[in-house]
């Protein structure tokens, strides 16, 4: 029923919904342009991807055969380590300062102008309602101003799918795993936009557990919490620090950090560890005790990830016998601790592990690019916006918005998150969509 009625609402979005061929008409969108726009629609496509759903603003221009034609990333590195995370407010304004440099320079880069690009595609969820309207404001400008075509993305599907452009090998269907400070999922992707999920978060994603971890140990947070972990714990001792391996007793392939995060904040206490001391002030034996926790929390937070995708290959494996690659991706992903354990599980069941580059890993535009040329090659995008939309329009933005239905032996009754105003997946909306087609 909740579906249901979800359903409804979705078909009541005004005219400033993107993925409307998808969500409202259930039919594929081939608006009419000028003759010397057609060819555009074919195999030579150039796309402008934006990413603003969290703490970077991102733009890059992709070639629809692979060429990352360029890339920009504005950080937010600043912001966080003076709040110590993200703070919405905070982020929405970083990213309306830098989103018309950002775009303007992506296109200098590439050498082209709007009149070059073949269509926008624009990260529209999940993330940060504050932060994913900047975007999706000035995608819908460019669109509206040069007659363009629209593609609305989910973040992490252009997660999984920037792998392969990098991987001209990697064809459906694939495993995924999706790291990042915000979601952990493990995916099963049987075709461009129709996957299943095996695993998520019930509380807060590794990349999370990271962040804290990094700021409780009066890490740098200018470099994220990620790398300065990492860095940190090659100075310490992994097993110094009996932390427990989160929901052992789950047999899922759901995800718990919140937990871990506890046990480092009291081990922190308990050594009477000061995060208001940087680390590059801090003494000897205190740097030693800090280097001591961050290898001991990095050692069990990436056990837990193996843990589940040593069960979740199995799953998919049963499902898809077919399945020869993991694709391993997020900002997490650019770990190379993680990166080298997990290829261990992979090789052990007899996959490939399939790792983009890190600057791929972390939030870009070439992911939102390509992942804009994969569905509009199917015919999956909106019509350019009428010229006379309102700036203060109310767009179609999906906060929370899963990428796949629940694999039968995935549901978890632990799960906390709460189900209310969480769109319907992206598979189900295309499952649906092609259903009316056929």
């Amino acid at each position: 029923m909740a579906v249901s009625s979800t359903f409804c609402r979705l078909n009541l979005l005004p005219k400033h919904s993107l993925l409307r061929g998808l969500t409202s008409h259930g039919q594929q969108l081939r608006p009419k342009w000028p003759h010397n726009q057609i060819s555009k629609l074919e195999d030579n496509l150039i796309v402008l991807g934006i990413e603003t759903s969290c703490d970077d603003t991102a733009a890059a221009v992709v070639r629809s055969n692979g060429d990352i034609l360029s890339q920009v990333v504005s950080s937010q590195a600043d912001l966080l380590a003076q709040y110590g995370g993200v703070a919405p407010k905070m982020a929405e304004e970083a990213h309306s300062q830098a989103i018309d440099q950002v775009v303007l320079e992506a296109l200098d880069k590439a050498n082209l102008t709007e009149k070059d690009l073949s269509a926008i595609a624009v990260t529209i969820g999940p993330g940060l309602s504050l932060c994913l309207r900047v975007g999706v404001q000035k995608a819908r400008k460019i669109a509206r101003n040069f007659n363009l075509p629209i593609v609305g993305i989910h973040h992490m599907e252009a997660h999984a799918l920037v792998a392969r452009l990098i991987e001209q090998d990697l064809q459906f269907p694939f495993m995924a795993l999706l790291i990042s400070g915000g979601h952990n999922l493990l995916i099963l992707a049987h075709d461009l936009g129709h996957y299943v999920q095996l695993g998520t978060t019930i509380d807060d994603a590794i990349g999370e557990a990271y962040d804290k971890t990094a700021k409780w140990l009066g890490l740098d947070l200018r470099r994220s919490g990620g790398p300065a972990i990492e860095e940190l714990a090659r100075e310490g001792d992994a097993k110094s620090v009996n932390f427990s391996i989160p929901m052992k007793q789950h047999k899922d392939c759901n995800f718990s950090y919140a937990g871990l995060k506890t046990q480092v904040r009291l081990a922190i206490e308990s050594r009477k560890i000061d995060a208001k001391i940087p680390i590059s002030s801090a003494s000897c034996e205190d740097r030693v005790s800090r280097a001591d926790i961050a290898a001991s929390f990095q050692r069990v937070a990436v056990l837990h990830l193996e843990e589940r995708c040593e069960r979740a290959i199995q799953w998919a494996l049963k499902i898809e016998p077919s399945i020869t690659y993991l694709v391993v991706s997020g900002g997490v992903a650019s770990n190379q601790y993680v990166r080298a354990r997990l290829d261990l599980v992979v090789k052990r069941n007899g996959l490939q592990l399939v790792c983009p580059p890190p600057s791929l890993c972390t939030d870009n535009g070439v992911m939102v690019a390509w992942t804009g040329i994969e569905h509009f090659r199917m015919g999956r995008f909106d019509p350019p916006p009428p010229v006379d939309e309102p700036e203060d329009s109310v767009y179609d933005l999906r906060p929370r918005w899963p990428l796949g239905e629940e694999h039968t032996e995935g549901r978890s009754e632990a799960r906390s998150l709460r189900t209310a105003r969480i769109h319907p997946s992206l598979t189900s909306l295309i499952q649906a969509s092609l259903q009316q087609q056929s």
